[in-house]
């Protein structure tokens, strides 16, 4: 029963990121600059996990050791988001949202992959079988599909 759990707040999280873009979209064009909107979407979305911080640290009674992670831990996932909002707004109103959302997952797919593979940042290590090789074919071949009809 947690596992369905899980599985379904990961269905709910795709499911944001396709509305996401969208809505990114229509900012940036009353705004006229994708980077402004996407600057924007950044912005309250850092004001929302601020004030959530703040709240989970007192409500658990601890507080953040600033000096563990390393440095660029602190920039890299905010420039590879701020990166992939950015393309997004680009993205939908030329291509649509399935296609993108298509594209997105066979990115994903394809990185996840790899990373396993060489077992990024301490992951575990797990092999590139036949299986995966051809659910990342069935899933760009959808994503092309989704594109070109």
């Amino acid at each position: 029963m947690i596992g369905m759990f899980w599985s379904l707040l990961g269905i709910l999280s795709g499911a944001f990121i396709a509305v996401q873009a969208p809505i990114n979209s229509q900012l940036a064009r009353g705004l006229g600059l994708p980077v402004a909107a996407a600057a924007f979407s950044f912005f309250s979305g850092t004001v929302v996990l601020a004030i959530a911080t703040l709240v989970m640290t007192r409500v658990q009674g601890i507080s953040l050791d600033w000096k563990a992670p390393a440095p660029w831990l602190f920039v890299c996932g905010g420039v590879l988001g701020a990166s992939y909002v950015t393309i997004s707004t680009l993205l939908i109103p030329r291509i649509g949202a399935a296609a993108l959302m298509a594209l997105i997952v066979a990115g994903q797919l394809i990185a996840g992959m790899l990373m396993d593979r060489i077992g990024f940042l301490g992951m575990a290590v797990r092999e590139i079988s036949l299986g995966r090789v051809a659910g990342a074919v069935l899933l760009m071949a959808g994503a092309a599909l989704i594109r070109l009809t």
